[in-house]
C-alpha cells in the first residue's frame, strides 16, 4: 500500500518535525515526508530536511500579504503532490481559505491541553493557573486559531519549581513523541475499510427514506422497500478495493468516466454497465463528491413523488 504523502511547514528549528521524519522512516510507517516548507528561507529545519534528502522549499513572507503568501505555500504543496500537511512550529496565522483547502488534511500540534490556554506563553499560564498538569495535543487545523477537533493529548505533569522552560523541555518530549503516533493514524483512516464505509454510510442514511441492509457480503443502501442505489465494495472477490458502487445512466459515461482517472474510477464486476466503481481507498477521497454521487444515484432510483419533494425542498 502506498505512504500517504506528508509535507510539513515549519519557521524555525523543526525538532517537530525531525520527530515526524526520523518515524518515517520505520517500514511500517503509513506515511513519508515528501516536502519540508517555510516562510523562513535561514530556517535550521529546512538544513536538516536537506541532509536527510527531503525536498525543502521556502519563501519569504515579507512584503507579501497573508493571502499571497499562502498561496505560494499552497502552490508548492501541490507540486509536492502532498495529501496531508502537518504544521510545526510554523509561526503564521493562515487564511480561511489556505485553510479550507486543506480541510480535515492539516494538523498543529499545540502545546497545552487544548481547549485550554490557546495562543502563547502557554506553559506560563498552566504554571500561574496552579495547574497539576500541562501538556501537548494534536488537533485538525480550522480557521479559528487552535480550535480544531483534538485528535489526541498527552498530559506531562508540573513538578514543584517548574519554570515555564523546565516544563516546556519535558513537554517537548512529549511532543515529539506524540505527533508521529496521531499523524500515522490519522493517515491511516483514509484507507481503513471500517472508516471508509462509515463515511459512506453517514451520507447515505442522510438521503430521504433511505436504509442498509447487507448484499451478497456488502453494506448496501437503498430506498425503504424500494431499489438499491449504493453498495460498499470491501476486497470483493479478493480485488483488494475499498469502492462505492452507484448507479450511471449506462457503458457510455462509465467509459468515459473511466478514461477520465482509471485509478479512481472501474467497472464493478457483475453489476454491468449501470454502475460505476469508485476507488475510496486512495488516500484522498472528495467526501463532498462522494456525497454528490450518492444524491445523484439516489434520486435514479427515487418514486418520482419522492425525488419531487427532495427537489421542491432544495428550491428553498
Amino acid at each position: 500500500m502506498a505512504k500517504a504523502r506528508v509535507a510539513v511547514l515549519i519557521s524555525g528549528t523543526g525538532t517537530n518535525m525531525a520527530a515526524l521524519l526520523y518515524a518515517a522512516k520505520a517500514t511500517d510507517c503509513p506515511y513519508e515526508i515528501v516536502l519540508v516548507a517555510s516562510n523562513n528561507p535561514e530556517a535550521a529545519g529546512l538544513k536538516l530536511a536537506e541532509a536527510e534528502g527531503v525536498a525543502t522549499f521556502a519563501h519569504p513572507h515579507k512584503g507579501l500579504s497573508r493571502e499571497a503568501h499562502d498561496g505560494i505555500m499552497h502552490d508548492a504543496l501541490l507540486a509536492a503532490k502532498t495529501e496531508f500537511v502537518a504544521l510545526a512550529g510554523y509561526m503564521r496565522i493562515l487564511t480561511p481559505e489556505f485553510v479550507g483547502k486543506w480541510e480535515g488534511r492539516m494538523l498543529n500540534i499545540h502545546p497545552s491541553l487544548l481547549p485550554k490556554y490557546k495562543g502563547l506563553h502557554t506553559h506560563e499560564r498552566a504554571i500561574e493557573a496552579g495547574d497539576s498538569h500541562g501538556g501537548c495535543s494534536v488537533h485538525l487545523v480550522t480557521a479559528e486559531l487552535d480550535d480544531g477537533p483534538v485528535l489526541g493529548q498527552t498530559e506531562v505533569a508540573i513538578l514543584p519549581g517548574d519554570t515555564e522552560h523546565s516544563l516546556a523541555a519535558r513537554v517537548l518530549i512529549a511532543e515529539h513523541q506524540l505527533y508521529p503516533r496521531i499523524l500515522a493514524a490519522h493517515v491511516s483512516r483514509e484507507r481503513d475499510p471500517d472508516w471508509l464505509v462509515a463515511q459512506v454510510r453517514e451520507r447515505a442514511l442522510a438521503l430521504p427514506e433511505a436504509d442498509e441492509v447487507a448484499s451478497h457480503g456488502m453494506p448496501c443502501f437503498g430506498i425503504i422497500k424500494g431499489k438499491k442505489f449504493a453498495y460498499v465494495s470491501v476486497d470483493h472477490h479478493g480485488d483488494g478495493k475499498t469502492a462505492l458502487l452507484v448507479k450511471i445512466s449506462g457503458a457510455e459515461e462509465q467509459n468515459q468516466l473511466i478514461e477520465m482517472d482509471e485509478d479512481r474510477y472501474y467497472r464493478p464486476a457483475y453489476f454491468g454497465d449501470g454502475w460505476i466503481g469508485i476507488r475510496l481507498d486512495l488516500g484522498d477521497t472528495d467526501w463532498d463528491h462522494i456525497g454528490e454521487w450518492l444524491r445523484k444515484s439516489w434520486q435514479s432510483v427515487a418514486p418520482k413523488k419522492l425525488a419531487g419533494l427532495m427537489q421542491a425542498a432544495d428550491a428553498f
